[in-house]
């Protein structure tokens, strides 16, 4: 009797220790996008400066990197080499498994932290994993194991640069933040033109853009900002060093006017200076020199598979016309192939349907609207493509139509890259090579800032992200996803837009601000971003117009503007002032407060004024306004050399 209570006790006993055990394995962890696979253990692995990163020689550089980026987010410094382990260790190892694909990867968090990928891109993105984990948790990684890999193979977002130039240091910026949520495709559109209807309906004062510099066309870089070929080779070389891959596109022939403003007889007289004349034999051989200067040579400026010949939105008004814009698409698409790289184009083989042959094999259509290529007829035809539809994925800063914002509740819900506009495919449909989301600055001139954009792209990357890697069944509802998505940052120390998530709480505080002091030596805050409040307390002198009271790379604050001495700021080649200037000797506490929408000017507790969106109207009638975007992510990089006596600094942020 005593034995069978004895077994039955111990019976007990084991039962509750295993449920106990259960109970205590470690959950999920959080990190975007999802993962796919996680079996929990107990305890938690530590990242400490005695840990070491082990690497097969293949993943030196991956390795390298994860240590540089830890560094940055920690300030802890981690030593790399190829070698046995010891316990404590992260290991880096290449082997085939069928399961991961070429970016997938397992971890295992034990005594050692295990990464396994078959390609050096899969252990980057094993490594972005950890890096989001243990910026969550103070290097702390908890015990487990996880197996991930992506439902689709283009992940992919894509920036007008021709429009609004944008400047290298914010792609450079750009390709860490898409590296660090595991998107995997830079698409950078580098040529495009305004709208002529908010420039008097005239084609020559319509601004246009190319962005890159020409040695066969000089001159036609734009004045208002391009990238050397250098700058743009190194941008791809940093680009391929973190797994990101840099599609260039030039859009031709519509959306052309870049092109026409330099040569005016490649312009269509008939159907628009920003339509090149595809009856134009210098047209064609245009066209072909442009691709040669970059996509030629030993060392070609665009280093990458793929090129984006565009090809969109130009007139179908009749068959002549049809059928010669679809023998430019064929002539583009074969022009690439001569050097070797991937032709992709922008969906128009619906909207321009005729008989002359275009190519479809090896060809990547990007999907952007049904009614300029319906999606089955294209897969039917055998065009790979990439889902990018405009009713979803489309922003365009403070335009009035499109989004301004994208519907992230709605994607996170509804949308994969199955989904092409009204049609829905099979999940990881084979010709369905990947989504992406795009950027459109189509309204030139409309004051939005680089960190405009960011602002809306940063949640948008984050949801697009999830929904391009774990694809239609996350598992984490939406509302618990945008809250915990604040946490993580746009990668190991880049805060784009000078975030500051959390309650309202003072970030900086000085006392007395010296005349060329380096706030961010000081304080290791370059800006702060929406929503905020910056107080201090001046005592005017008389200054020179042009004066700068604060200053960083992207932006001034100054004391006294260029043009009339008064209060204000400029980013982005924008100058906004309000209308207040200082009398000498005045004494005064200021307020200048901000967030997405408006930047307010506050005098000894005063609101003085409001610049907030603008209407502007480009005739009598009101059809062609344009709205006019004055914020300001507030500089504290670097104090100007001004005369007055600023002191009691006092930044405040205001965001949750």
């Amino acid at each position: 009797m005593k034995n069978r209570f004895t077994l039955l006790l111990t019976a007990l006993m084991l039962c509750f220790t295993l449920q106990l055990n259960a109970q205590n394995k470690n959950a999920k962890p959080f990190v975007i996008p999802e993962l796919r696979e996680w079996t929990g253990a107990t305890g938690e692995f530590t990242i400490n400066k005695g840990t070491k990163v082990l690497h097969d020689a293949d993943l030196a550089a991956v390795a390298a990197q994860f240590a540089c980026d830890y560094k940055k987010m920690t300030g802890t410094s981690l030593k790399t080499k190829k070698g046995n382990s010891g316990k404590g260790d992260i290991i880096l190892t290449i082997a085939n498994n069928e399961k991961l694909g070429n970016e997938g990867y397992t971890i295992n968090i034990g005594e050692n932290v295990e990464i396994t990928a078959t390609t050096p891109r899969g252990a980057m993105w094993a490594t972005r994993t950890l890096l989001q984990i243990a910026e969550q948790n103070v290097g702390a990684l908890p015990k487990g194991n996880i197996i991930d890999y992506p439902d689709y193979e283009m992940r992919s977002f894509m920036l007008d640069c021709g429009r609004k130039f944008i400047p290298i240091s914010f792609l450079h910026e750009y390709v860490d933040f898409m590296a660090y949520y595991k998107m995997n495709t830079f698409h950078i559109h580098l040529n495009d033109n305004a709208f002529k209807q908010y420039f008097g309906h005239d084609w020559a004062k319509t601004p246009s853009g190319f962005r890159l510099e020409s040695d066969f066309f000089p001159g036609l870089a734009s004045r208002d900002g391009y990238y050397t070929k250098e700058e743009f080779i190194e941008l791809q070389k940093h680009a391929e060093r973190v797994g990101v891959e840099i599609i260039p596109e030039f859009d031709v022939p519509a959306h052309s006017l870049a092109f026409v403003h330099y040569r005016p007889e490649l312009g269509s007289k008939e159907y628009g200076l920003d339509h090149l004349d595809l009856f134009n034999p210098a047209t064609y051989t245009f066209i072909d020199s442009l691709f040669m200067e970059y996509l030629g040579g030993e060392e070609p400026v665009f280093r990458g598979p793929r090129f984006h010949v565009g090809t969109d939105e130009y007139s179908n008004r009749d068959t002549a016309v049809v059928e010669k814009f679809r023998y430019l698409t064929d002539h583009c698409i074969r022009e690439t192939e001569k050097y070797g790289k991937q032709a992709c184009v922008w969906g128009a083989l619906t909207h321009a349907k005729g008989k002359t042959p275009v190519k479809v094999d090896n060809v990547l259509m990007y999907e952007w609207y049904n009614g300029y290529a319906d999606p089955t007829d294209m897969i039917n035809l055998g065009y790979d493509v990439i889902s990018i539809p405009d009713g979803w994925t489309y922003i365009v800063p403070a335009a009035g139509y499109y989004y301004d914002y994208l519907n992230c509740n709605m994607l996170y819900n509804n949308w994969t890259p199955a989904n092409i506009g009204n049609q829905t495919f099979a999940e990881k449909h084979p010709q369905i090579k990947g989504g992406s989301f795009a950027v459109w600055n189509d309204h030139a001139g409309n004051g939005i800032s680089a960190k405009d954009i960011h602002y809306r792209v940063y949640p948008a990357m984050q949801t697009m992200a999830v929904k391009m890697w774990t694809g239609s069944k996350p598992t984490v509802p939406f509302d618990e996803f945008n809250q915990s998505r604040l946490a993580l940052s746009d990668a190991p120390g880049l805060n784009i837009a000078g975030r500051f998530s959390g309650e309202k709480r003072t970030i900086l505080e000085v006392a007395n601000v010296a005349a060329g002091a380096n706030l961010v030596k000081k304080t290791g805050i370059r800006e702060i971003g929406f929503d905020y409040s910056v107080s201090f307390d001046i005592e005017y002198k008389k200054e020179q117009n042009g004066t700068v009271l604060f200053e960083s790379r992207d932006a001034v604050f100054y004391v006294a503007d260029p043009v009339q001495g008064k209060i204000g700021f400029s980013r982005d080649g924008y100058i906004n002032t309000f209308n207040y200037s200082f009398y000498p000797g005045e004494k005064a506490q200021v307020t200048i407060s901000g967030n997405e929408k408006e930047t307010k000017l506050f005098v000894n507790g005063k609101l003085i004024e409001t610049l907030d969106k603008q209407t502007i109207y480009h005739n009598e009638g009101g059809k062609d306004k344009m709205y006019y975007v004055r914020t300001l992510v507030f500089p504290l990089e670097k104090a100007g050399n001004f005369s007055s006596k600023v002191s009691n600094l006092k930044v405040t942020n205001h965001s949750k």
